[in-house]
């Protein structure tokens, strides 16, 4: 037997097994009633159709009590209520008891899975009420004189209280059991639905979280690459301003000139920089680094004392801004860290349009003259460049020379080609 969803259990609030204090309560005054009609039924039984009087009356009227107060258990025990009604019903006594438990058996046993039991004590139930009802008007009246109708009008009258008896508290116990569970399917199905929001809502949280430190690394790469390379190029033509200062004049305004250039040149970068901090937004610049500024970023090494060249091979193609970006803060980060470490150092920056994509690569040769030039440095330039090339699909390559000297190299796949705009 099933326990009914008003059942208790040990998040219940009510005694034994119900949850709620109210449903003590009904079950307890259903019981009462239906005591109260089984104990003067059965007691009407045995004093008046079996004429039976004194202690056996007595004994019927307590049997009775009993068996209407089952239906205190109906809520855990069901089927308990439905058998006992079962007993008394031929009696003529009852009906509040069968009535109840029928409502019960069939609200609170689940359904399908104990239809069986369901429609065998409802159909038992039926059954019996249409036979002790046709009994009863069947029985031989003590006027026989008067003209009797036909038995199937008895037939009919009795089928009518045995259905009015039986089916309506099964059918409205089926539509309360169903609305019942389904209540509570919905209810689980919140709560489910709740913890898989909780649960989105965490994965959110952390996507949110990496989104955060990948863009504070993408923004740290920039300010390396936009401050180390500038800032090189200042230190090292401070350096050279202050050995000819005194005796070249001229090299010395051409040198603070151009220190002017690149520091404004940096602060433009910078200003660029935090600007799509402060932009939900921000419009791509018109004037991105990439591809075509090589030259300029040559010339400035090569202004800095930097014995530089570019060379340009294979048909010249334009590609999307994130790889024209990252191709020229290669070429940058190869540059910049050639300052650092190869003073006086030759160094060339080539630029191959190959088939697979474009080819960049920076190396300097050190024929045993070379000086590192004292430039603050934090060892992370070629690991961004590194992490910045093969985001985009391509490889990349930093290391010494086996005839000495250094180079930084990385392959940019063809398929970060901006479609239909070749370079003329």
């Amino acid at each position: 037997m099933s326990k009914s969803p008003e059942g208790g259990g040990p998040g219940g609030a009510g005694p034994w097994w119900w949850r709620r204090r109210r449903s003590a309560l009904l079950d307890v005054g259903l019981a009462v009633l239906a005591a109260l009609e089984c104990a003067v039924g059965a007691y009407a039984m045995v004093e008046g159709r079996l004429h039976l009087g004194g202690p056996l009356a007595l004994a019927a009227s307590l049997l009775g009590a009993l068996a209407g107060a089952t239906l205190v258990v109906r809520r855990r025990w069901p089927a308990v209520p439905v058998v006992v009604a079962l007993v008394f019903v031929p009696g003529l006594f009852g009906v509040v008891l069968l009535v109840v438990s029928l409502y019960t058996l069939a609200a609170t046993w689940e359904w399908p899975s104990r239809r069986r039991r369901v429609v065998a004590l409802s159909s038992l139930a039926l059954a019996e009420s249409f036979g002790m009802v046709l009994v009863t008007m069947l029985a031989p009246s003590p006027a026989p004189s008067e003209e009797l109708p036909p038995t199937w009008v008895f037939v009919v009258l009795a089928a009518l209280v045995a259905v009015g008896l039986t089916v309506p508290p099964v059918v409205t116990g089926l539509y309360v059991g169903a609305r019942r569970r389904l209540v509570e399917s919905l209810k689980d199905r919140a709560h489910g639905l709740e913890a898989e929001l909780g649960l989105l809502a965490e994965q959110a949280s952390e996507r949110a979280r990496r989104a955060r430190l990948e863009e504070r690394t993408r923004i740290a790469r920039e300010m390396h690459d936009v401050v180390a390379h500038r800032v090189s190029l200042m230190v090292v033509h401070a350096g050279a301003l202050e050995r000819v200062v005194a005796k070249d004049p001229e090299k010395a305004q051409a040198s603070a000139r151009l220190m002017g250039e690149v520091g404004r040149q940096a602060l433009d970068e910078l200003r660029e920089i935090l600007g799509v901090l402060r932009m939900s937004e921000p419009p791509a610049p018109a004037d991105a680094a990439g591809l075509a500024e090589l030259a300029g970023l040559v010339e400035q090494s090569r202004a800095a004392g930097m014995a530089v060249s570019l060379t340009v091979s294979g048909e010249r193609r334009r590609y999307r801004e994130e790889a024209e970006q990252t191709a020229y803060r290669v070429v940058q980060e190869g540059l910049t860290n050639a300052h650092k470490h190869a003073g006086g150092a030759q160094v060339s920056v080539l630029l191959a349009f190959v088939p697979n994509g474009v080819r960049l690569a920076v190396v300097n040769t050190c024929p045993g003259e070379c000086e590192p030039v004292a430039l603050p440095g934090g060892g992370n330039g070629l690991v961004g460049m590194r992490e910045r090339v093969v985001a985009l699909g391509g490889s990349f390559e930093a290391g010494p020379e086996p005839g000495g000297g250094f180079r930084v190299e990385a392959v940019l796949p063809s398929r970060l080609a901006a479609p239909d705009l070749p370079l003329g």
